[in-house]
């Protein structure tokens, strides 16, 4: 049993003042005299509300506590929105986000929207930045327009271009002697929100040599009419796109669609064209999965990439039938070759006991060779350390061979199969709190991993590979199902819980590396077969399911009966008492195959 509470938990973060208003895109740098500095969208009512405006923080003890908010903008102005930060070598912070200057209180718009007009305008008007030179403390009494270049996108919308839509999640990066800003212009308003949206780049060329800011030169890329759009077939919305630099200086972008899936693209020339963009994929090929979310790369100062990503298909937002499609939330390692990035397969950062929460707008500040994460759940908003094992782990997951014996309670080979043999005690998931407020539920945190070597003669549903259950039902079952998959159920003896693997994993012949990870903190059933985390593919929104949060355990009989009756062989079986990683699951496969 895990002591203490998951730092994977959201709520065991360390909180971002603001909580209780809407706090939006937790963004941060490190300033000239070491402290963080965060830039928060906040406003007193809901995302979008009248007073919606910029602040800033600092913290200098790695975000444990934060100073007292410094309006970058204050909440009587017009709606100042989706901050960026970016610090120059010389020390000045520039703080990039939305401004509607007109201070407009309705745009034109489509249904569903009542008589045409769309009254949040948070994401409208002028592209400008302010300035700090004291770390942070204060912010320049002026604001700047950056110009931005009018598209095709802006001249089709209902004002044909007059007044321009779009705003700003992705970090500022430097290419040489130029920065270059992100921002997302949109064509519309309508059903979703934005109707249509792409990425371009605002590139300055003087900004880190410029002291006076209304010199600084800016350029809008890409060449052409049209910016960075969805794959064909991915249709109209592209957007929050996500900028890193590669080692040749290169650029590599990665940003949401409606198609569940997220986009990539490559740049060679600093922005101004980019290849035709395609569905990201891992580095074995298969396409990765992202609802219309945040998902955002970040370059790591050993060279390596991250990514975060909530790694399944649904195709809108995290509310109504989509509700938690931000939770949970994944990291990938990237690693560079031959001028592309490699992905890993991903391990859960983030979760929120809550099924239906989440958070979103991440960023990743390091220090000392230590990883933090900062996350929103649009009223709250907070600090996570990462774990440097699990990261060092997703980066060298490429080459991973080898078994861990950490937590392994069970292990049988050759002879001992099939057979029967004593059953180690799984640890539990939740139990109830004699002690705490209404005496109820107290998460365990347990978890375990069942991982076999299995060869099927036939795949007909219903074989028993693992079996564990008592004569009330409580324990755990692993056997065949429809469509050539393994499914493991999970009884307490009041309540059952079950998840399948992705279908069409199994075949005849060959031997299978099948592993079950059952993780006890986000109540996650995550099946990896041979070396492959399931992840629905096309056929179904989520390939890993969230077990209930109620269910105490999965203990049953004394003995565990393995591939007793199974048309096949069990060659192998670990039994572990705790979540494995996925990396160290890849791992074991290699060192079995």
């Amino acid at each position: 049993m895990p002591e203490g509470p998951d730092p994977r938990s959201i709520p065991s973060g360390s909180p971002i003042p603001l909580a209780g208003q809407y706090c939006d895109q937790p963004y941060v740098v490190q300033a000239a005299d070491g402290a963080w500095l965060c830039a928060v969208t906040t406003s007193p009512g809901k995302e979008g509300a009248t007073g919606q405006h910029v602040v800033s923080m600092r913290s200098t003890d790695r975000g444990a506590t934060w100073s007292v908010p410094v309006d970058v903008e204050p909440t009587d102005g017009p709606e100042a929105s989706y901050s960026v930060l970016f610090r120059a070598p010389s020390g000045r912070i520039y703080c990039f986000y939305n401004y509607n200057t007109e201070n407009r209180r309705e745009v034109h718009a489509g249904p569903p929207y009542k008589d045409g007009k769309c009254t949040r305008v948070d994401s409208l008007g002028d592209f400008v930045f302010k300035f700090s030179d004291d770390d942070g403390r204060s912010w320049s009494e002026k604001r700047y327009r950056i110009p931005i270049r009018a598209f095709e996108i802006d001249r089709e919308n209902p004002y044909g271009g007059a007044v321009r839509f779009g705003w700003n999640v992705g970090r500022p990066l430097q290419r040489g002697g130029t920065v270059l800003v992100p921002f997302h212009k949109v064509g519309g308003f309508g059903e979703g929100f934005f109707t249509r949206s792409e990425g371009v780049l605002l590139a300055s060329d003087n900004l880190l040599t410029e002291s006076f800011p209304e010199r600084i030169r800016w350029e809008t890329l890409p060449d052409g009419n049209a910016g960075l759009r969805a794959p064909d077939g991915g249709g109209p919305i592209a957007e929050e796109q996500s900028f890193v630099t590669l080692s040749d200086g290169r650029l590599y972008v990665i940003y949401r669609t409606v198609a569940g899936r997220p986009a990539c693209s490559y740049s060679r020339d600093g922005g101004r064209t980019w290849d035709a963009p395609r569905f990201e994929t891992y580095a074995d090929g298969r396409e990765l999965r992202n609802p219309r979310a945040a998902n955002f790369v970040w370059k790591c100062a050993n060279g390596k990439f991250l990514y975060w990503f909530h790694n399944n298909g649904w195709n809108g937002y995290n509310n109504g039938a989509g509700s938690g499609s931000r939770n949970v939330a994944w990291l990938c390692g990237g690693v560079e070759r031959d001028g592309k990035i490699h992905w890993s397969q991903p391990e859960i950062a983030l979760y929120d006991p809550d099924f239906f929460s989440g958070a979103s707008y991440p960023d990743l500040i390091e220090e000392d060779g230590r990883y933090y994460l900062l996350e929103t759940q649009k009223t709250a908003a907070r600090v996570h350390e990462l774990d440097r094992a699990m990261l060092e782990g997703l980066w060298t997951q490429h080459e991973a061979a080898g078994v861990s014996r950490d937590g392994l309670l069970l292990e049988l080979e050759g002879e001992q199969l099939p057979g029967e043999a004593l059953m180690p005690e799984l640890p539990g998931f939740a139990t109830r709190d004699y002690w705490g407020k209404g005496m109820g539920r107290s998460d365990l945190g347990g978890g375990f991993t069942l991982e076999l070597r299995v060869t099927f003669d036939a795949l007909a549903p219903g074989q028993m590979l693992l079996d564990t259950r008592d004569e009330h039902g409580a324990g755990l079952a692993l056997a065949t199902a429809e469509n050539g998959a393994v499914e493991l159920s999970m009884h307490d003896g009041r309540g059952e819980s079950r998840w399948a693997c992705d279908a069409g994993m199994l075949e005849l012949g060959g031997t299978h590396h099948v592993a079950a990870i059952v993780d006890g903190g986000p109540r996650v059933i995550a099946f990896v077969i041979d070396g492959k985390l399931c992840d629905g593919g096309g056929a179904r929104m989520y390939g890993w399911g969230r077990f209930s949060p109620v269910l105490r355990h999965a203990n049953g009989a004394k003995r565990v009966r393995a591939g007793v009756g199974l048309r096949g062989r069990i060659e192998g079986l670990r039994v572990y008492g705790r979540a494995l990683r996925v990396s160290e699951v890849v791992g074991h496969f290699r060192a079995g195959r």
